[in-house]
C-alpha cells in the first residue's frame, strides 16, 4: 500500500505517478455534466435543505465517508445509470429475451463468456448455487431446500472465506465442507460436490496455499465450477479472476461500480449462469424472494458501459484533492496528523485519509469522533480505531463522497477536533455488588429468551459469562456508580453477534438496553439468583472403580 504523510504546509499531492502542483489540487469545483443532467458541487446549505425528500419523513441523510456500506445505501448511482432505469420503467418487457440480451452485451463489454443481472451479491451466489445444484432441471430446483435424491449436494468451501454472505449458498440446503490446505480439498471433492466458493482477500492472491490459482488447478481437472465472490472490488476488463482460473465471479452492482443498489452482477460460464437465471426471479421457486426488476437491469448494464468509458485517473485525481481541502483544514491543530493512503488492491479501491492524535492529551478518542460526527447534523459517516501505538484514529474514504462534501467534512472535523475538552472524570464508587449468577430476560422485537449471567466484579470493572439460546460466551464490563455496561460476543462460523448492553443496578435487580449492531435493539431484565449451591462433600476412592 502506498502512503505518505500530509502535514503542515503540505505544497504537492502525487496523482496518477505525477506530482500535481497544489494551485490545480485548489481549483474551483465545476460541475459535472453527464448526459443531459448536470450535478452540482453539493454545499452545506443544499445538504441541510429541508426539501430533502428523507427529511420529509423525519430521516436525516448521511454524509458518506466510509465506503460502500449497504447499511447507509452503498454507492450514489452514476447518471447514466439513474438515466437508463427511468428510461426501462416506461415500458413493458419479456424477461427472458431481456436477460438474454443483458447477458451477450455485458459478455461483450466485459470480456466474460456471458452475464447475469441478479437481486444483489449475495443473491446471485444463491442462484449460481442452485444452478450448481441442479444444473438447470427444474424438477430439482422446485424441491430446494430438500436435496434428498440430488447428486450435488456438497459446496466445498476454504475455512478462510466463511462470511456472512453465504447465508445465500446455505439457503440451498447444501452442505457445507470446509477445507484448510490443498491436501483437505483434493480429498473434499467427490460426486457430491457441486461447487467451491471463495473470497477475494489476502489468502486467496496468487502464491498462497489456497489461491485462486492452486484451488482452481484442483477443481478444474474434475470440472468442479469454483465461484469467487469480489462484491466490493472494482471491474477489470476482462476480469482478471478468468486468467487466474475462475469459472464464475461475483460483483456488487451497488458497490465500486456504482450501479443499482439492488443489483448483483454475475460474469463467467454462460451454461451455469443460464441455470442460475432460472432458478432468480420472475421463475418459481426458490430464487422467487430476490425479484430483479428490468430497472435494475438495465441499470446494471448501463452502469458497466459507463464504468468502461469512465475516467478513473481522473476520479483518483479528484479525490486526492478533497482530501488535500480536509488535510489543510486541520493540520493547524495542535497534535493531529493526517495521514493519506493510496490502495492499489481491487477491493474497496479509494484514498483514504487517516486522522490520528494521542486520545491521552485531547481527551478524546476516535470512536467519540465518530460518534459525534455521525448522530449530529450534518451527519457524517466515518469509520474510527484505536491503533497499536496507543494513538486514536477516523478513516475519511473518498469512494462516495460527492463534489462538495470535502468542504463539509473539513469545517465539521475541524470544528470537533478543535474543541478543548478536560480529562473524564474517574469512575463513581460501585453502588451495588455484582457478584453471582442472574437469572435474565431478553425481550427481542416479537420474543422473549432467558439468559443468565455468572458475575465476578472487581472494583469498578467486572467479568463473567453470558449463557444464551445456544452457547455460553465471555462477558466483560464496567459499574460507574448504578450504571452498568457490558458486552458478550457470539461467534459461529461465518457469523458473530455483539451484545452490548446498558443499564442500571438497584440491589437485586438491574435492566435496560441491549444494542446488537445490524440487528437493532432489543431489552433485557435480571435479576440475582439467590439458590445457594447445595454443599457436599466429596468421596475420592481408593482405587479403580468396581462398578460403572
Amino acid at each position: 500500500m502506498k502512503r505518505r504523510n500530509v502535514i503542515k504546509g503540505l505544497a504537492l499531492l502525487p496523482v496518477a505517478g505525477s506530482i500535481l502542483p497544489q494551485k490545480s489540487v485548489l481549483a474551483a469545483p465545476v460541475a459535472e455534466t453527464v448526459s443531459s443532467v448536470t450535478v452540482s458541487p453539493v454545499t452545506e446549505a443544499s445538504f441541510m435543505a429541508e426539501t430533502n425528500i428523507f427529511r420529509r419523513i423525519g430521516v436525516e441523510p448521511v454524509i458518506n465517508c466510509m465506503g460502500t456500506y449497504t447499511i447507509i445505501g452503498g454507492s450514489i448511482e452514476r447518471t447514466a445509470v439513474r438515466e437508463a432505469m427511468e428510461a426501462a420503467a416506461h415500458n413493458f418487457v419479456q424477461y427472458d429475451e431481456l436477460a438474454d440480451a443483458i447477458g451477450q452485451r455485458l459478455a461483450d463489454l466485459t470480456g466474460a463468456e456471458w452475464g447475469m443481472v441478479s437481486a444483489g451479491c449475495a443473491a446471485g451466489l444463491k442462484h449460481i448455487t442452485a444452478a450448481c445444484v441442479t444444473g438447470g432441471n427444474p424438477e430439482k430446483l422446485i424441491r430446494i431446500p430438500d436435496l434428498t435424491g440430488f447428486e450435488k449436494t456438497e459446496v466445498i468451501i476454504p475455512r478462510y472465506s466463511r462470511n456472512a454472505y453465504d447465508h445465500g449458498i446455505r439457503n440451498i440446503g447444501v452442505t457445507i465442507v470446509h477445507v484448510n490446505t490443498p491436501e483437505e480439498l483434493e480429498k473434499a471433492i467427490n460426486p457430491k460436490t457441486a461447487m467451491i466458493y471463495m473470497t477475494a482477500g489476502a489468502q486467496s492472491e496468487t502464491g498462497q496455499p489456497l489461491s485462486l490459482e492452486a484451488i482452481s488447478a484442483i477443481a478444474k481437472p474434475k470440472n468442479i465450477p469454483v465461484l469467487i465472490d469480489v462484491a466490493a472490488q472494482n471491474l477489470t476488463i476482462p476480469p482478471v479472476h478468468f486468467k487466474r482460473g475462475a469459472t464464475l465471479v461475483a460483483y456488487s452492482g451497488g458497490k465500486a461500480i456504482c450501479g443499482p443498489q439492488c443489483a448483483g452482477l454475475m460474469l463467467g460460464d454462460k451454461s451455469i449462469l443460464m441455470s442460475a437465471w432460472q432458478a432468480s426471479s420472475p421463475h418459481h421457486g426458490p430464487g422467487r424472494d430476490n425479484k430483479v426488476g428490468r430497472e435494475e437491469m438495465i441499470g446494471m448494464m448501463a452502469a458497466v458501459e459507463d464504468w468502461v468509458k469512465r475516467d478513473h485517473a481522473g476520479d483518483w485525481k479528484k479525490w486526492l484533492s478533497w482530501l488535500d481541502t480536509i488535510s489543510k483544514k486541520i493540520s493547524g491543530i495542535d497534535g493531529i496528523k493526517a495521514t493519506v493512503f493510496e490502495p492499489t488492491g481491487l477491493s474497496n479501491k479509494s484514498p483514504v485519509l487517516k486522522v490520528s492524535w494521542d486520545p491521552a492529551k485531547l481527551y478524546v478518542n476516535g470512536f467519540e469522533i465518530a460518534e459525534e460526527l455521525g448522530r449530529n447534523k450534518p451527519r457524517i459517516a466515518l469509520a474510527a480505531r484505536d491503533e497499536s501505538d496507543g494513538t486514536t484514529s477516523v478513516n475519511i474514504t473518498t469512494g462516495q463522497m460527492q463534489a462538495g462534501e470535502e468542504k463539509i467534512i473539513a469545517d465539521r472535523l475541524h470544528e470537533v477536533l478543535s474543541k478543548k475538552r478536560q480529562p473524564k472524570p474517574e469512575m463513581s464508587v460501585p453502588t451495588a455488588n455484582l457478584n453471582g449468577i442472574w437469572d435474565v430476560s431478553i425481550q427481542f422485537f416479537s420474543s422473549t429468551s432467558q439468559h443468565s449471567f455468572n458475575i465476578t466484579q472487581d472494583g469498578n470493572w467486572f467479568s463473567g459469562t453470558h449463557k444464551a439460546d445456544f452457547d455460553t460466551r465471555n462477558l466483560t464490563g464496567t459499574i460507574d456508580g448504578s450504571q452498568i455496561k457490558f458486552e458478550s460476543t457470539i461467534r459461529i462460523v461465518a457469523d458473530n453477534i455483539n451484545y452490548l448492553f446498558q443499564g442500571t443496578v438497584s440491589g437485586n435487580t438491574m435492566s435496560g438496553d441491549i444494542h446488537l449492531g445490524e440487528y437493532r435493539t432489543a431489552k433485557f431484565t435480571a435479576t440475582r439468583n439467590g439458590t445457594k449451591p447445595a454443599r457436599k462433600r466429596i468421596q475420592i476412592p481408593g482405587g479403580p472403580p468396581l462398578a460403572t
